[in-house]
């Protein structure tokens, strides 16, 4: 059996966060010149991707020891798997006929305004009617399809952290 060497978690933790933060980027743009409204749905997967970034970024910055690698790792598995479900559930939306789609919404903004937290959480991960409109489509996939394939890489990059051996640090490698 061949042995798979795996990138450096460093260089991981660095890619993982370009990544994210590249599809954080990409919805800003969407949004602001191309005019795509983000969805109730849109925004809980920007969080998630957001959680990922910051996690990622502090994980370059702070050359965790083997159990803190871990603990990184959990966390961009747990985070991936939440984009994961998301995705699939705005997917879902998307793939249902027109008049078996929710009922669209008004505004997110005025619903944070009269909405209590636990209603605003549950608008927030079931989605709207809004959610299950294809605004977007890029090589044949819609936006939640693209953050699908990207939460499924960082869920399988946690899990990596997750179950590799990592070396031991020496005082060489702390000093790199």
């Amino acid at each position: 059996m061949t042995r798979v060497n795996a990138p450096d978690s460093r260089i991981l933790h660095l890619l993982t966060a370009l990544s994210a933060a590249f599809l954080i980027v990409g919805a800003y743009f969407l949004e602001e010149r191309l005019g795509l409204k983000p969805c109730p749905i849109c925004i809980s997967q920007r969080l998630v991707v957001a959680i990922v970034a910051l996690s990622a970024l502090l994980a370059f910055v702070h050359r965790p020891d083997r159990q803190g690698k871990r603990v990184y790792g959990l966390i961009f598995m747990a985070a991936g798997l939440c984009g994961c479900a998301l995705s699939i559930r705005q997917l879902y939306l998307q793939s249902l006929p027109p008049e078996s789609a929710p009922a669209c919404m008004p505004d997110l903004s005025y619903l944070v305004d009269i909405l209590p937290l636990s209603e605003l959480a549950m608008v927030m991960l079931s989605g709207t009617g809004d959610c299950a409109e294809v605004q977007w489509r890029f090589m044949g996939l819609s936006i939640p399809g693209w953050t699908l394939l990207f939460c499924i890489g960082y869920a399988l990059v946690g899990l990596m952290e997750m179950v590799r051996k990592h070396p031991l640090r020496t005082e060489q490698t702390l000093m790199r």
